[in-house]
């Protein structure tokens, strides 16, 4: 009866395949390697409490009053100034917004570049909230495939010579959900397709900091992106309750727009979460911090791999991260992950299978697992549960 007064737009947008399985977690004795969750126990609760009170003490009724769409220029000179420190690069205030997460960015990213029919360009398989985010846009959406150091620049550029390609999205730092990082050579040639093409390179890294050993990754862009957005956020490495992300971008009339329909759109993110954050930010070691949650989630992927290579079949591979939160398994031809899933399912043992992250949403052979959200022996538990049902 309703749906005849539904927008087009909107039945066209599908359902996220991992809402709908966080529902099913509800259950103490499933294991869920399912969704993209930070370890609860890597939150700063007694750091966010002081600072939360600090905030309220110090600033008063102005951390519950409206502010600028742009966000709280104190957490924007906080982000530029540690981005210039750590990646050299040259970023003032004013090309930062504050965003609601990084979703709400790929969502103003194909409300202001997206008309319908044009030409974008993915990672395959692709992080399944761009593939959402962008499809409500009606896109002609093209999937690179994936090699084990980023994607495959011979048919990325023969795409970029067939196509006037708006925009190419990518992941390259611990991607979601393979796993995989981009080697210098292929983000080097990504930066110079770019350019030589004239489209935008929307590069986001909201894993870069869980790197498990040494340095974290330098952007593809840091030097010269006029032509690039980058995408950040605290969700990882603070708390993703809050949902606070970030856009650098240095093309002005580019900015303006993606500032527009954010004020359109909710007129600025939560400023109380961003004063809460700036004091949490300016008055602890969170380098300290993050060095713990990479050696917590270093110890998690091991205890993973580990539990696999033991149990898994010979037939089944799967990747190594350097970081972030994901592993990508790959089964053997003609099983299909999504079948798997409904017996592992029964097993109170519970993935994403690997269609969602494909742009046609094929009957794949490939799965993520999520090894951040339980501890060692669980995960040992859940990979056991699976390599019986393998």
């Amino acid at each position: 009866m309703f749906e005849e007064k539904i927008s087009e737009l909107s039945l066209s947008t599908p359902a996220s395949f991992i809402r709908a399985i966080l529902k099913t977690t509800e259950n103490s004795e499933i294991i869920s390697f399912a969704g993209g969750l930070p370890n609860p126990i890597s939150f700063p609760k007694e750091e966010i409490k002081k600072s939360t009170n600090r905030v309220i003490d110090k600033y008063g009724s102005k951390v519950f009053q409206y502010s600028m769409t742009a966000g709280l220029r104190e957490l924007r000179e906080y982000i530029a100034e540690h981005l210039n420190n750590s990646q050299g690069m040259d970023v003032t205030p004013d090309e930062i917004i504050v965003t609601t997460g990084s979703q709400q960015a790929l969502d103003l990213i194909g409300k202001v570049l997206i008309n319908p029919g044009d030409s974008v360009v993915l990672e395959e398989p692709s992080y399944l909230g761009a593939i959402q985010a962008f499809s409500q846009y009606r896109p002609d959406m093209c999937a690179i495939t994936l090699e084990r150091d980023g994607m495959d620049m011979n048919k990325l550029e023969a795409k970029l010579k067939e196509s006037n390609v708006k925009f190419i999205y990518t992941v390259p730092n611990f991607q979601n959900p393979s796993g995989l990082t981009y080697s210098k050579e292929k983000r080097e040639t990504l930066h110079r397709l770019t350019r030589k093409y004239n489209c935008i390179l929307v590069e986001d890294d909201p894993y870069g900091d869980l790197k498990f050993d040494g340095n974290p990754y330098g952007y593809i862009s840091r030097n010269e992106f006029e032509g690039s957005i980058l995408l950040g956020t605290f969700s990882k490495t603070v708390t993703p309750g809050m949902r606070s992300g970030f856009m650098v971008i240095r093309n002005p009339e580019l900015r303006l727009r993606i500032n527009t329909a954010k004020e359109a759109a909710d007129l600025h993110s939560n400023v109380f979460s961003q004063y809460i954050l700036w004091d949490y930010m300016t008055n602890n070691d969170v380098q300290k911090h993050i060095l713990k949650i990479r050696e917590l989630y270093r110890n998690q992927s091991n205890a993973m791999i580990k539990a696999m290579e033991d149990s898994f079949p010979e037939s089944v591979s799967f990747t190594r991260p350097e970081g972030g939160m994901f592993i990508w398994v790959t089964l053997p031809e003609g099983m299909i992950a999504l079948d798997l899933f409904e017996k592992a399912r029964k097993e109170n043992v519970v993935f994403v299978p690997g269609n969602p992250f494909y742009i046609d949403g094929r009957a794949a052979n490939t799965m993520r697992l999520n090894y951040t959200n339980c501890d060692e022996k669980t995960i040992i538990e859940g990979i056991n549960r699976l390599s019986r049902l393998l």
